[in-house]
């Protein structure tokens, strides 16, 4: 448990350190691609989303055997991230240095399923208390 959680919030505190600047760096964004003033609504949509993961990530850090079936989708963000890039790089859309920027996503993606697969049967009935539980 000790290592998801070292996981979980370690990507959490990562990914609110790695996405805050953004919100200031508009002007540098806008000098190697259309300037995001042209499409805020997307520039700052994708950041409001993705910081909320970064919560997310820290509240399945807190607890990673409550919040187990959460890592699936936290898998998911990381390597659909990772084949988009990919498939931009790819079809010559990126260049490889923008393309780079997936390999932390990579990396979190590894070690988010590692954690899944060592919290396997972790997931104590007796914490759940949704609607399907005994406890109700």
């Amino acid at each position: 448990m000790r290592f998801a959680r070292f996981v979980f919030i370690g990507a959490g505190v990562w990914g609110v350190a790695a996405l805050t600047p953004f919100y200031w760096l508009v002007d540098i964004t806008g000098r190697h691609y259309l300037p995001p003033v042209d499409y805020p609504h997307f520039f700052y949509g994708f950041f409001s989303v993705a910081m909320a993961w970064q919560i997310a990530f820290l509240i399945m850090g807190s607890n990673p055997a409550r919040f187990r079936p959460l890592m699936i989708p936290g898998i998911l963000e990381k390597f659909g991230f990772v084949t988009t890039v990919a498939v931009l790089s790819a079809r010559s859309r990126i260049s490889s240095a923008d393309a780079q920027a997936a390999i932390a996503d990579l990396i979190l993606g590894i070690l988010f399923v590692v954690a899944f697969v060592k919290t396997r049967g972790r997931w104590p009935a007796t914490e759940y208390s949704g609607p399907l539980s005994s406890q109700h």
